[in-house]
């Protein structure tokens, strides 16, 4: 038989059940796993004494809920903004709005996309590049720097001044909506190109088609004002109001942070270290903040995560959140599900190797708000999410270090928290990713 075509036979079935009896205690294991699940069963019980004490705290408030969304990449870079509005306006439980920066990325997603659609006309359908494109243009999913780079073109406002809507609470229907018109405004402008149109014509419908975006998503989320009022009653009953203010302004006043003074330290072993990567792929502004990621050591990035809370900032970081996670209890623990004891089996992969071969991916954004430090070294960290405050420790979750090291890829810090040898890496041209990278 050759070695590509090795059909199963009846004998070889037999034989897989053969060796399914003679495991220990099969009957049994079995009937636990039915009936009550293989999480249930495999939940290591010493991952609950971790506890929700920490040596180095950021002061922080209510936890944000992004609800049925994908828009933590969002929620997480706001998180760490409105700590520093909070410090300036002494408002515990401030938040910024997440549809105001949600809104202007549809538009801009919408915009980037029929550039790519132009660009790669001349390249059929399941040309990989085109087809990564086409898999969900509408989608909500991003990175730190997307946000970053509507910040800076759009600066940000309050909540009040632009809340949440049932589609911003639950993005499916919009989601599909937004899909199907992309898709079909790609397959005009593509016909278009190949049809040999004018510039003119094509400019004319490309207009059209995002005037329709931009109409579909103020329906949907509603369009943000140019300029509102700050008005608030802080922590001490004390009244404001700041009149007449332009979103950009509001940044500049209330947060005044230089996003581009912040790095995305990664850790990808599967990669280089020590090299400045890009992924143009992914960016969302035209003009704007593009991604890049400096891979680094881990060590690296707890020791720069660590300063910066250290100074009583929040980072941002991104990882695989399902992997080993108790959403009720809010426990990241590596060794929180003991699966391969349950079904006797190896399942142990390096980081390097899940990267690989695509067990690994970055499916997640949130920030650190805290650390625990025993003898200086990181035993646990703080976690705030974006799932409300509902679950965990009133949306807390606790973050075992063994954890950090198998699951976090990406943490946003200062640069100054690096050495002067790695901030010059910053400096060196990036090497460009594939759109289909395991970092995307």
């Amino acid at each position: 038989m050759s070695k590509d075509n090795s059909e199963l036979t009846a004998d070889e079935l037999q034989s897989l059940n053969d060796d399914l009896k003679k495991q220990p205690q099969a009957k049994v294991l079995s009937r636990a796993i039915m009936n009550n699940g293989i999480n249930a069963v495999a939940k290591n019980p010493d991952a609950k004494k971790l506890n929700h004490t920490f040596s180095v705290e950021v002061k922080t408030g209510k936890v944000s809920n992004q609800k049925h969304s994908g828009r933590c990449w969002l929620f997480a870079l706001l998180n760490t903004l409105k700590h520093q509005v909070a410090k300036k306006t002494n408002l515990k439980d401030f938040e910024l709005s997440q549809n105001y920066l949600f809104f202007w990325d549809k538009i801009e997603r919408a915009n980037i996309f029929y550039d790519r659609m132009i660009a790669l006309a001349g390249r059929p359908t399941n040309d990989r590049r085109v087809s990564f494109y086409l898999a969900m243009p509408g989608g909500d999913g991003g990175q730190w720097a997307m946000a970053a780079a509507l910040v800076q073109k759009y600066g940000v406002m309050p909540k009040s001044a632009f809340p949440e809507t049932a589609i911003t609470n639950n993005t499916t229907d919009f989601d599909e909506v937004m899909n199907l018109k992309l898709h079909r405004d790609g397959l005009r402008l593509r016909k278009m190109v190949q049809n040999h149109a004018s510039d003119d014509e094509i400019v004319a419908a490309r207009k059209q088609m995002l005037s329709e975006v931009y109409r579909i998503t103020a329906y949907s989320f509603g369009v943000p004002s140019k300029e509102f009022d700050f008005e608030y009653r802080d922590d001490k009953k004390k009244y404001h109001l700041d009149r007449h203010l332009t979103p950009k302004q509001f940044y500049d006043k209330y947060v005044g942070v230089d996003l581009d003074d912040y790095v995305v330290a990664t850790n990808s072993p599967d990669k280089k270290m020590n090299q400045l990567y890009s992924l143009p792929s992914q960016n969302n502004v035209v003009g704007g903040k593009g991604i890049e990621l400096l891979n680094l050591p881990m060590s690296t990035l707890k020791k720069a995560a660590i300063q910066q809370l250290k100074d009583g900032e929040g980072v941002w970081f991104g990882n695989d959140v399902l992997q080993q996670m108790s959403r009720k209890d809010g426990i990241l623990d590596a060794k929180l599900y003991q699966r391969a004891k349950l079904f006797n089996v190896k399942l142990n992969m390096t980081k390097a190797e899940r990267l690989a071969y695509h067990e690994a991916e970055v499916s997640h954004a949130m920030t650190f708000t805290g650390v625990d430090l025993i003898d200086q070294k990181p035993s646990k960290w703080k976690v705030e999410n974006s799932w409300g405050d509902k679950i965990a420790d009133k949306g807390y979750f606790v973050m075992t270090d063994d954890w950090m090291d198998n699951f976090v890829y990406e943490v946003v810090v200062h640069k100054k928290y690096l050495t002067a040898a790695q901030q010059k890496l910053t400096e060196q041209t990036p090497v460009e990713l594939k759109p289909w990278d395991s970092l995307e």
